[in-house]
């Protein structure tokens, strides 16, 4: 699952492992709000009488899943011009001030993290991602593979 992640451009070592170690490794994820619900990233309406308003995330699931998403989807944007996430979010906050394009990449991380799911558990890649082999992030060198240990 970590090589499968690290093919995807944007996405490396760290961030693979911790998704994988954290989430996507083991445990068995039914739906996209089941994910969101994990990963803290789910809108926490306000709702009283005549009043309703978005308060921003709950921030109630794993943070460090949370964190590296929003780390991710920045990078995602970067790397992964042609991709429809990237071309979402350039649509929907391209020209807006800083703070609503904020606001976005943290939806951003949301929709990428639902995106990765469906790549590691049905996949299906994220629509126009560039995909390269795993071993190029290491530069020119492969990783030094595990030496075996022998017991007994």
């Amino acid at each position: 699952m970590i090589r499968k992640l690290m093919g995807l451009r944007a996405i490396g070592v760290g961030s693979s492992s911790l998704f994988v170690n954290e989430i996507f490794g083991w445990r068995q994820i039914r739906n996209r709000r089941q994910l969101g619900s994990l990963t803290g990233s789910i809108p926490s309406p306000y709702d009283s009488g005549q009043s309703h308003r978005e308060q921003g995330i709950t921030k109630s699931g794993n943070r460090h899943v949370r964190w590296m998403a929003v780390e991710i989807a920045w990078m995602w944007v970067q790397s992964q011009p042609k991709s429809a996430l990237t071309q979402w979010f350039h649509r929907r906050f391209g020209d807006s001030n800083p703070r609503t394009r904020k606001v976005g990449i943290v939806a951003l991380s949301r929709k990428l993290l639902v995106a990765l799911w469906k790549y590691l558990e049905f996949d299906i890649a994220p629509e126009g991602a560039t995909i390269v082999h795993w071993t190029t992030k290491f530069g020119r060198r492969a990783p030094a593979e595990s030496p075996e240990v022998q017991l007994g």
